[in-house]
């Protein structure tokens, strides 16, 4: 191992520096990537030999080709030197880990929470010494495996803990954009000296000089390529120069120098490594009970192992991962199935039914009932502890070995379904084919139209999604009318949210559908916003409050849950704002993000933070709302998933922070699937005319407000009416303010709630003047006051005070802009609060800088973590909301403490943590 590391000084010094911070206290991870055989694996034996050295705990695993399909069977590997530890968890991860790994029976949980318990096993185990975990192969871990154990890389931060994995480039392997946000350290070739001196030290006999260069050109620096050379390559073709080896591609030549030495082996020892190839467990007893079926004696392997293609000790190991794809795929189809049936033979079936029926699977040629029905059979046992590519898998093959059409077709479709669930769409969509090329019935020909168009909103969310998830709903009608009902909803939102021209249509569509005798929240939501979409605000607000009074009753702790109210909470959220209803938007936003805490449904997390962050962001909780939209922003990077941004867009705005909302907008206006006319194009053009209207540049801003209003999206187009107003008053443009302010008026008879009425008295007082316009300022500021949406009250006393200053009265304005002044500054609406320095400035007198808090120094995740430990939480409280461990949460604890100057719980508990921005 030492010569492949001959010029890798500075990937030494790397891997080295990594266990030094750990030593240090500072988690860390890295993911070691490169071309097969460039050495990946020599560098981490070299870290475990290092780490060892330094009394690190030092646990491996590795990904394998043929385990892609078990779901979880990466995961087992990594947790199963820490099982022992399991007991100090929570519960609610026992019992998600558990599930997954096959030891308790229950729903599928969250992947996340299973993450999440993942996190909290190994920092258990961190506990007790600083703790390596080497995961080398992770191209080869089932999709699920690679997903958790990516996300606990991306979680630690103080656990004395290192998490390292071995990535090869990617050529076709599993899962390398699971890992990607994790920092890299990219091996390529060796330079030409230590390629030169690996090539003398692998290879003493004499070669030519001109060979030697060409060797060494062609291998492009690849170790393995220069040390397997001599095995294969006989010494007289490279002494003299005449016969010039061909040198294919580096991990071609190298394969074929494996394949040469496999032939060349003993017929009962090929078959011996075939079976070993087969079993991805690399368990010595297991082969030798293989060995005895097939009738080979367990002595067969001694050439391989000469040959140095394997090693047999307490594990079965391969001289390198290549060595068991050329193995495998070498092999013809007879002797492959007699290799899996072997291995099917002798596992025990009430311990690992998942492999033995998969090799089962592969053990017989043609169609099988009998193996397909228990591939389905087993398919459902997968599904059930969250494992839907493993699920997708099995089914795919039922289907392969099922003789009969009917029983083809809906096995073809449940793996189209577990393989989207999977996030395996393209493989979903050849599935889809195959199902509808059989005899579906009516029933599978609507579940196969919905599918189609769930992939195709989860691919494109083009313009003619919302049509095709109307059409799968109408298929559905007759079969499943509840689920009808919601893909009808979704139907719309999609049409709302991306701006097709089919809104009408599908809303007329749901409004002439048959109702349910008892309707669910979910149903009368779908009532509401129809009616909204077909007959106008007015006549929509009551349906809509109705709905929101269902779902906000169905999701109460204390209330029985009723299905078809938590998954539409994001919707009922926008909802609610559209209205002008602060209670309820305040209300359910806040019951999203405690019901994704709860269920640990991190996938759903970020977007409930995000709506409730832009509630808060309106609301003037600046500062909370930071919290929010940090932690949601943690999440999506922890998950690998691209980052909603309107909440950071929006917070920006508020604050006039100019360079971040254009980025922000940037980002998102040039967003695939992002439409002129969606629900995200709005969004950006609505934080644009916040920022616009806070600093002072009204021409900007009505444009922005205009395009703002123009949205389907009941939020946007009713929060867009004041900011047009506002704007084109400021520009002169008298007409449009009085045509924004006619809309705004009829909603806020509709809606008839105090934003609602200070809303439209605010606008009307900006279009009036003399005692009109001071009454409607007045109004404006009482009927503010009673609301949840600081911000505007604020807002209002700003323009009020503008007015005063403008009719001469400097001594009231002074009153009215010194309680802007204070307040925007208090919540961090920065551009707003300067606008009120100035005109404050105008009268006379200068506005009091805002003098520092003691928490102004933390940063959002530390003033997050001290509000929830100042409330009483505990570290493993705070961690399990966060997803982060105690150990994680304790340091950050002292972080705040001596930022704040305090040293213990009791005085975070009796500062008053500032809410400002």
């Amino acid at each position: 191992m030492v010569s492949q590391l001959l010029g890798r000084e500075r990937e030494r010094h790397i891997v080295e520096q990594l266990l030094v911070a750990v030593q240090a206290g500072r988690s860390r991870a890295l993911v070691v990537r490169g071309a097969a055989g460039i050495g990946k694996t020599a560098l981490l034996e070299h870290l475990r030999d290092a780490a060892i050295a330094s009394r690190f705990r030092v646990e491996t695993s590795t990904g394998v080709e043929a385990e892609m399909q078990f779901a979880f069977a990466g995961l087992h590997q990594f947790c199963a030197p820490f099982l022992d530890r399991l007991a100090a968890l929570p519960e609610p991860q026992q019992r998600a880990l558990g599930t997954a790994l096959g030891s308790r029976n229950g729903p599928a949980p969250d992947k996340f929470l299973i993450g999440l318990a993942t996190l909290n096993l190994v920092a258990e185990a961190a506990e007790h010494g600083p703790l390596l975990c080497v995961v080398d192969d992770v191209q080869w871990l089932d999709e699920a495996s690679a997903e958790i154990i990516a996300f606990v890389a991306r979680r630690i931060d103080a656990e004395r803990l290192a998490i390292v994995f071995g990535l090869r480039n990617a050529d076709g392997g599993g899962q390398p954009g699971a890992f990607s946000h994790l920092p890299e350290l990219q091996l390529t070739g060796l330079d030409h000296t230590a390629a030169r001196t690996l090539l003398s030290t692998a290879f003493r006999a004499p070669v030519d000089e001109a060979v030697r260069e060409l060797i060494i050109a062609e291998a492009r620096g690849n170790p393995l390529a220069l040390l397997e050379l001599p095995a294969h390559v006989p010494a007289a073709r490279l002494a003299g120069g005449f016969d010039l080896p061909h040198l294919p591609d580096v991990q071609e030549r190298v394969e074929r120098g494996f394949l040469s030495r496999y032939r060349e082996l003993p017929a009962a020892t090929q078959l011996l490594l075939l079976a070993a190839a087969a079993d991805p467990t690399g368990d010595p007893e297991l082969l030798h009970r293989v060995a005895a079926e097939l009738g080979v004696s367990a002595e067969s392997s001694a050439p391989a192992e000469m040959a140095g293609l394997i090693d047999l000790g307490t594990k079965v190991r391969f001289r390198h991962p290549l060595v068991r794809s050329v193995v495998y795929r070498s092999a013809d189809a007879p002797n492959r199935r007699r290799v899996h049936g072997a291995l099917a033979a002798v596992i025990d079936a009430a311990h690992d039914p998942d492999r033995r029926a998969w090799h089962r699977a592969h053990a017989v040629s043609g169609a099988d009932e009998a193996v397909a029905a228990e591939l389905e059979r087993l398919a459902g046992r997968a599904r059930s502890r969250g494992g839907y590519a493993a699920a997708g898998a099995f089914l795919r093959r039922s289907a392969e070995l099922t003789p009969g059409v009917a029983d083809q077709t809906r096995r073809a479709l449940d793996a189209a379904h577990a393989l989207h669930t999977a996030g395996e769409s393209e493989t979903a969509v050849e599935l889809l084919a195959i199902a509808e090329r059989g005899a579906p019935d009516p029933l599978q020909r609507a579940r196969a139209a919905l599918l189609r168009a769930q992939i195709a909103f989860h691919r494109t969310r083009g313009t003619d999604v919302p049509q095709m998830l109307l059409d799968a709903a109408a298929t559905l009608a007759p079969f499943d009318p509840l689920l009808s009902r919601e893909t009808t909803l979704h139907a719309l939102d999609a049409a709302i949210v991306g701006g097709s021209p089919d809104i009408v249509d599908i809303a007329r569509t749901a409004l002439a559908a048959v109702r349910a005798e008892r309707p669910r929240p979910v149903d009368l939501l779908l009532d509401g916003l129809a009616v909204t979409v077909v007959h106008g605000y007015t006549a929509g607000v009551p349906a809509v409050r109705v709905a929101l009074d269902a779902i906000t009753a169905a999701t109460r702790p204390e209330a029985v849950r009723e299905e078809g109210s938590e998954p539409w909470l994001w919707v009922a959220g926008r909802v609610a704002v559209g209205i002008l209803d602060d209670e309820r938007a305040h209300e359910i936003a806040d019951r999203n993000v405690r019901a994704a805490r709860t269920t640990g449904a991190l996938a759903a997390l970020p977007r409930a933070l995000n709506l409730h962050a832009n509630i808060l962001t309106i609301s003037g909780e600046l500062t909370r709302a930071g919290e929010l939209v940090a932690e949601a922003e943690s999440l999506t990077e922890s998950m690998g998933v691209a980052p909603l941004r309107h909440a950071r867009a929006m917070l920006a705005a508020w604050r006039g922070d100019r360079p971040t909302v254009e980025r922000s907008n940037s980002l998102a206006l040039t967003a695939d699937g992002n439409l002129v006319g969606s629900a995200q194009s709005a969004f950006a053009h609505y934080a644009s005319a916040i920022l616009h209207n806070g600093l002072g540049a009204y021409s900007t801003a009505l444009d922005a407000a205009t395009a703002t209003c123009e949205s389907a999206e009941l939020s946007l187009s009713t929060l867009g009416l004041p900011e047009v107003i506002e704007a084109s008053v400021r520009t002169g443009d008298t007409d449009t303010a009085l045509r924004a302010l006619e809309r705004l008026s009829a909603r806020v008879r509709a809606s008839d709630t105090p934003w609602a009425r200070g809303l439209e008295a605010r606008s009307r007082a900006l279009t009036s003047s003399g005692p009109a316009a001071e009454e409607g300022y007045r109004e404006a500021i009482r009927q503010l006051s009673t609301s949840k949406i600081a911000v505007e009250t604020a807002r209002a006393h700003l323009l009020y005070g503008e007015w005063l200053r403008r009719e001469g009265r400097r001594h009231d304005a002074r009153q009215a802009l010194r309680s802007a002044y204070e307040s925007l500054s208090e919540m961090g609406a920065a551009a707003f609060a300067q606008r009120a320095a100035r005109e404050l400035h105008a009268t006379g007198e200068r506005a009091r800088q805002r003098s520092a808090a003691q928490s102004d120094g933390l940063t959002a995740q530390e003033l997050q973590i001290a509000r929830l430990v100042a409330a009483g939480a505990t570290s493993r409280e705070v961690g399990t909301q966060l997803f982060l461990s105690p150990r994680t949460i304790e340091a950050h604890l002292r972080n705040i403490f001596r930022k704040l100057g305090i040293t213990s719980r009791r005085q975070l508990r009796d500062l008053r943590l500032d809410a400002r921005g």
